[in-house]
């Protein structure tokens, strides 16, 4: 009899140009697990400095490894030139995530070359990038515009994060250091949110296959982050997070989320159901809710939550309406269905006794007694 296998998922991160190449820097010292870290970029001096699994200078003729001066149509082209080198450090990945923050030349050029090449080889693709500060110019914000509409294109799920929302989990006298700092967090986090779901073993375990079904040609995402402590401390930090300053938009009308709970072995049941009822509540009706429990004793009393919401490009118009505020001003109204589609109230006893498995993958012995 043949052994079986011990198939795992390829993952494999790639920080392009400056912003990207950082924010891999910091994933690396957090010691993110069970990836395999790619740095691309024209300035090799910075590369110099990272500490990535695989170093790419792209560019070496165009830019004499001097970086690409903020011109995006230079790191474009620097990314084809060696677009069999990049090809080759992608080869046999499951799921590869692109990086970078948009605005500048290497970054927001070159990461959708990336993405396309990680795309035609198969691997689900996955774009975490940041859009620029207001105080770093029009300029670098127009840029960043266009970078991340052709990076959409590339991507089977673009997750964008305003740097511009950071300055509300920070206080006024955060240093502009801090404030990239910042936000190479939580580029960190929204990586770590779903490889984890993969690569960490779990109260209640995903697998490849799982994450692929609600990210495979998602389009647009979005991230949001919680922690709490102490009574009802799941529920609160899922309530945080849906309600992030991180979020453009509400989660209503999602058809696919990614819900990651994780805390210490005390970690209940039934706060963790609740917690899940919370985010299940804010999607569509008919979302694919994919669900992790992760135990993790290092967290103490601390629960965090990490979700994400993808698939808001179906039926868009329809989510469009269920906003009150719009409905004036539309030549047909139909307000009632839209609003019952929208945001559905599920029948449960007051105390949140129900608990809800239809959309949760939880294995069977759990069930046993609901």
């Amino acid at each position: 009899m043949t052994p079986p296998h011990n198939y795992l998922a390829v993952i494999k991160v790639v920080g392009v140009g400056g912003g990207g190449v950082n924010a891999v820097n910091r994933m690396i010292e957090a010691g993110l697990k069970g990836v395999e870290f790619i740095a691309i970029n024209t300035d090799a001096q910075a590369l110099l400095m990272s500490d990535a699994d695989v170093k790419l200078d792209v560019g070496r003729e165009l830019t004499r490894g001097l970086g690409a001066g903020a011109n995006p149509e230079v790191g474009a082209k620097a990314c084809e030139d060696h677009r069999d080198e990049i090809e080759e450090v992608l080869k046999g990945a499951d799921m590869v995530f692109v990086t970078c923050g948009e605005g500048g030349g290497t970054g927001t050029g070159g990461a959708p070359v990336i993405a396309n090449i990680a795309r035609k080889l198969g691997a689900l693709t996955i774009g975490v990038v940041t859009r620029p500060f207001a105080f770093e110019g029009k300029r670098r914000q127009n840029q960043a515009v266009s970078g991340i509409e052709d990076l959409r294109n590339e991507c089977d799920t673009l997750i964008v994060i305003p740097n511009d929302r950071l300055l509300h989990l920070g206080d006024r006298t955060i240093s502009m250091m801090d404030a990239f700092r910042l936000a190479d967090q939580v580029l960190l986090s929204g990586v770590q949110g779903i490889t984890d779901l993969i690569t960490t073993p779990g109260l209640i375990n995903l697998d490849f296959a799982d994450v692929k079904s609600v990210m495979s040609g998602a389009g647009s995402a979005l991230m949001g982050i919680g922690s709490a402590r102490g009574e009802n401390r799941a529920v609160e930090a899922a309530r945080a997070a849906i309600e992030s300053p991180l979020l453009e938009q509400n989660m209503e009308g999602a058809r696919g989320v990614l819900l990651s709970i994780a805390g210490g072995s005390d970690l209940g049941l039934f706060e963790i159901n609740d917690a899940a009822e919370l985010v299940s509540d804010c999607a569509h009706t008919d979302a694919n809710i994919i669900f992790g429990a992760v135990i993790d004793d290092a967290l103490g009393e601390e629960a965090r939550v990490t979700v994400i919401a993808a698939g808001f490009d179906v039926e868009d118009t329809e989510f469009e309406l269920a906003q009150p505020t719009r409905i004036s001003t539309l030549p047909e109204q139909k307000p009632e269905p839209i609003r019952e589609a929208a945001k559905p109230e599920p029948e449960r006893e007051p105390g949140g006794g129900k608990v809800l498995f239809d959309d949760v993958d939880v294995p069977s012995f759990l069930k046993e007694g609901f």
